[in-house]
């Protein structure tokens, strides 16, 4: 089987993520595959795109313009249709180039190729113009996609719609590099680029904690350091791969995820990314992670808070209840398993044969 992939690639961000963890299980698998990835400096004028210091692969080809216009940006056909492909795969969101795409489309499905748009969108003016291009299936992580954004469209495509959940990353065998400023302390950690006012619950629960926890605060950041200056609080500028942040994660007591408030269908690539390492994730409770499974106290696979309050409740139970912290790394190793990306690529490669037998 012969796979296309018209996605982001390499890059700080969701869709990215997603298409990297299930590509390259498939090339792992033998699977030819050919990425048709954005040029940088299009995709880059994009808060949520930020380049990872990483060399493309050989069969990743650049070869379109993100847009925040629909009938704007370009795709260089000719690179696209000059390969053969069984199954052509677009990770959809909201900056491809949505007419020229569905020019694309037409000419990918007169070359008998089973077309697959993987819905990111998390509103409907950003799925909408996928709905109608009239894919032969249609991947949502889960129930909400179908109930809140293709609703309008299902007596249509109703019976191409498949929920495939969103891949985990496998535990990686890292070794944990615990920093040296954290010796002897409770360490905190969290990473990224959220906005600032994302982390004021943590900074406003850790100076109550430090009352009674000799504890520090590890944030690694790639665009910029917060304006903070408190020597509990260490803070490194860089980008980190991912094995890097496993191990830093690992050596972590902690993992802290900063996240703001949504009314639209999202999730949070940063838990499927960085459960593995099975170190407890704190994060708001917040559309992010409502799949996520907990406990009505909101402890299970994560720990979800509603307020500052809630927040040092549940971190003081991390750090005083081993019962509470085995529980919670337990689940997140449970859901690991039922989601890791191995299990997820063969998903989609059992939706892609039934696709090619119709």
């Amino acid at each position: 089987m012969k796979i296309a992939v018209f996605t982001r690639w390499n890059a700080t961000c969701g869709i990215s993520l997603h298409a990297e963890l299930i590509v390259r299980e498939w090339v792992r698998r033998g699977y030819e595959v050919k990425v048709f990835a954005p040029t940088i400096e299009s995709a880059s004028t994009d808060w949520h795109h930020r380049i990872l210091e990483v060399r493309d692969e050989p069969w990743v080809i650049r070869c379109y313009g993100e847009t925040d216009d629909p009938n704007g940006g370009f795709i260089d056909f000719g690179r696209v249709l000059s390969y053969d492909f069984d199954v052509f795969v677009v990770e959809a969101y909201a900056r491809q180039p949505i007419s020229k795409l569905r020019k694309l489309l037409e000419k990918v499905k007169k070359k008998g190729a089973k077309t697959v748009a993987i819905i990111h969108g998390f509103k409907r003016e950003h799925t909408d113009p996928f709905a109608l291009m009239d894919f032969d299936a249609y991947v949502v992580f889960d129930h909400r996609y179908i109930d809140e954004l293709l609703k309008p469209f299902l007596d249509k495509i109703g019976d191409r719609v498949h929920i495939i959940p969103y891949p985990c990353t496998p535990p990686l065998e890292v070794k944990a590099e615990r920093p040296g400023f954290a010796e002897g302390k409770i360490l905190f950690f969290s990473f990224g680029r959220q906005p600032a006012e994302e982390y004021k619950d943590y900074f406003e629960a850790l100076r109550r904690l430090r009352e009674s926890y000799d504890l520090v605060y590890w944030i690694i950041r790639s665009d910029g350091l917060l304006n903070v200056n408190e020597k509990w609080v260490k803070q490194w500028w860089m980008r980190p791969p991912l094995n890097v942040l496993y191990k830093y994660l690992k050596a972590s007591d902690i993992h802290l995820l900063p996240k703001g408030r949504s009314k639209y269908v999202v999730v949070s690539s940063t838990v499927y990314q960085t459960l593995g390492a099975l170190v407890p994730i704190v994060t708001p409770n917040t559309r992010y992670v409502e799949t996520i499974p907990t406990d009505s106290d909101g402890i299970g696979v994560i720990v979800k808070y509603s307020d500052v309050e809630d927040l040092v409740r549940k971190l003081k139970l991390l750090i005083e209840d081993p019962g509470v912290r085995m529980r919670v790394v337990e689940e997140a190793r449970r859901f690991v398993e039922e989601n890791r990306v191995e299990r997820i690529a063969e998903k989609y490669i059992e939706l892609f044969k039934s696709l090619l037998s119709s």
